[in-house]
């Protein structure tokens, strides 16, 4: 085994059972979708009405995984990276926002209307709102929108060029510091 990959965790007593019945349900019924939520509930349903000595074998598989757990772990030597999330790049607050889209705008526009019909909606509720009245939009209406939002997008593709190109003759003052302080 490879000894900087993680052991699969430990399984319970209750997961050896529902794997059980899985099987025990593939071979009846071979070519049956499974609904997860009403096979969720029956295996449940059975766990729960079975007596101690017929847990008991599945404890005994719980138990045996362990032990195989507590052995691969024992043996495991995490890589420098494992259990690190990725550091999130910093977003300038000084970089243009973002262009907004076509339903974007709508929604600025229309989201003060929503509040005012239905001032106890949630954010969900008034997103789904929003949602279904720009599938009722005409399509002259969406278009307007579009061709705002293509707007937004060429003024964004030119603030971030001017962003670019200011950021990049700030970083080329800096490079000609640092030589300054390397000649000294």
């Amino acid at each position: 085994m490879d000894k900087s990959k993680k052991p699969k965790g430990r399984m319970s007593a209750y997961t050896f059972f529902v794997q059980v019945c899985r099987e025990e349900h593939r071979k009846k019924h071979p070519n049956e979708n499974v609904n997860f939520t009403d096979f969720s509930k029956k295996c449940a349903e059975r766990w729960k009405q079975m007596n101690e000595s017929d847990k008991k074998r599945f404890a005994d598989m719980a138990e045996h995984d362990k032990k195989r757990y507590e052995q691969e772990m024992s043996t495991y030597v995490p890589t420098k990276d494992t259990g690190m999330k990725k550091k999130k790049k910093k977003k300038d607050p000084n970089a243009p926002k973002r262009a907004l889209s076509a339903f974007f705008l709508f929604c600025a526009d229309e989201r003060p209307n929503v509040k005012a019909k239905f001032p106890q909606f949630s954010v969900g509720e008034t997103a789904k709102e929003l949602g279904e009245r720009w599938n009722k939009v005409t399509p002259e209406a969406k278009a307007q929108y579009e061709a705002k939002a293509a707007q937004e997008k060429k003024r964004y593709e030119r603030d971030m060029e001017t962003y670019k190109n200011k950021t990049m003759s700030e970083h080329a003052g800096d490079d000609v510091e640092e030589e300054d302080e390397d000649e000294e």
